[in-house]
Formats: C-alpha cells, sequence, structure tokens
C-alpha cells in the first residue's frame, strides 16, 4: 500500500527562479542543526548524498542524519543514493522511512524499474542522476516518471574538482529532451559539481533549474547577498 505521497513538496518550489538545493556534506557536521537553522530560510531544497564506498569512493550519509534533518527543517530533503545494485531498493526502503521527499538515483544503476517503483511505493519523488560518462538520451525512457533529473559536471564522491568541459552540452540536451518530453509533471534539471562563482551563470544559461551548493552558500562570508545573486540571475 503505497504512503502518502511528499511530492506536494515540489508544488511549492518556484519555477521563474534557480533553486538553491544546498549540499549537506559542505555544512558544519558537528553543529549540523544549528548550521541547517542558519541557512534555512533562504534555502531551496537540501541535498543529501548517501555513498557507500563501493559504487563510489566515497561513504558519505545515513538515515539517521535524515531523520534528525526532519526534525530542523520543513524544506524538501533530496536523497541522493550513490549505492551498489544489491542494496539499492533497501537503500531507498530506508531514507524513505527516515524521511525524504526526493529520492534520486544513478542512471547506471541496474534495476532501475524496480528502484522507480518502490520510490513511487513510498509516496517519495523520483529522481535520475547521470555521470559524466552516461549518455544523456539513457533519461528517455523514464522522464515520465521522474521529478528530478541531475547532471553531475565532475567526477562523483571527490570534492574540490574543476567543471568538465562537456557540461554545458550535457544540460543543453538534457533541457531539449525534457521540453519535449511527453511527461505532465514538472522535471527540474539540477547541476552538479563545481558550483562556483564564475560556474553558476553559464549553467543557468544551458538550462539548470538549480544548482547543488556546498561551499558557495555554507562558506558565504555574505550568504544573504550570494543568495539573492543565485535568485536573480536570469
Amino acid at each position: 500500500m503505497t504512503t502518502t505521497p511528499r511530492t506536494h513538496c515540489l508544488q511549492q518550489l518556484p519555477t521563474d527562479r534557480l533553486l538553491a538545493e544546498m549540499s549537506v556534506w559542505s555544512a558544519d557536521l558537528a553543529h549540523l542543526a544549528d548550521d541547517i537553522t542558519r541557512v534555512d530560510e533562504l534555502a531551496d531544497i537540501y541535498h543529501v548524498d548517501v555513498a557507500d564506498g563501493h559504487f563510489t569512493p566515497s561513504m558519505l550519509f545515513f538515515p539517521d542524519l535524515v531523520a534528525a534533518l526532519r526534525k530542523v527543517t520543513t524544506k524538501p530533503l533530496h536523497v541522493h543514493l550513490m549505492v551498489s545494485d544489491a542494496i539499492l531498493l533497501e537503500q531507498i526502503d530506508q531514507f524513505a522511512e527516515a524521511g525524504a521527499d526526493i529520492i534520486s538515483i544513478q542512471g547506471e544503476n541496474q534495476p532501475i524499474e524496480q528502484a522507480l517503483a518502490r520510490i513511487e511505493h513510498h509516496g517519495c519523488a523520483a529522481g535520475m542522476v547521470l555521470q559524466l560518462h552516461t549518455p544523456v538520451s539513457d533519461l528517455t525512457p523514464y522522464l515520465s516518471r521522474l521529478a528530478f533529473v541531475t547532471l553531475l559536471g565532475t567526477r562523483m564522491g571527490v570534492k574540490g574538482q574543476g567543471l568538465a568541459d562537456e557540461a554545458h552540452d550535457r544540460l543543453q540536451q538534457a533541457r531539449r529532451l525534457i521540453q519535449d518530453s511527453p511527461a505532465q509533471q514538472h522535471i527540474f534539471l539540477a547541476a552538479d559539481g563545481a558550483i562556483r562563482e564564475h560556474t553558476v551563470p553559464e549553467l543557468r544559461r544551458s538550462g539548470a533549474d538549480t544548482v547543488v551548493m556546498g561551499s558557495l552558500a555554507f562558506n558565504a562570508p555574505d550568504y544573504p547577498a550570494t543568495m539573492n545573486w543565485i535568485r536573480t540571475l536570469p
């Protein structure tokens, strides 16, 4: 039996400006609740990376963190699963039960149909993330079931990299696929990786609806000014 849908949170997101999707990986993890409270008013979405140390070298975040976040914010929680096929369905269950609103799987995972069905069963919005080597056209069969498409602009699981040369072309291609899709729902297109002051404007022009912000938000010298700049980009 499907649980109460959480997709209503997406209907409250603006579609006429760039969204700020805050990467929890860049928050002050020793004082997480305080840091989330500090940025919450101007945040649109929280992005929680989950990595098992197998699909990607990093090991990141767990369901208890999402449950803790759920207590301190009403903003949408977007869980990005970077986990091996063997544990994917179990991880969907655990993070949905912990309070995730949006769950994105990797387009490179194999049980995609099962995974999307499991996300839908929990009433969460579904997303798909593509690594740089994965053709953007791989999204096509699944667009009618997705609320989020995220394109990585760097190698996954490693901080501090520069934006890949092909990132803009891939965003533009994804934007065309979304525009041509018969999907009835709004599909948000996100850029993740190398989100810096000098990269954001062109990512926006290339079609991004949201950028996954790390240090650009959490370490901003003037956080309100940075967020005003993000929100007013054409």
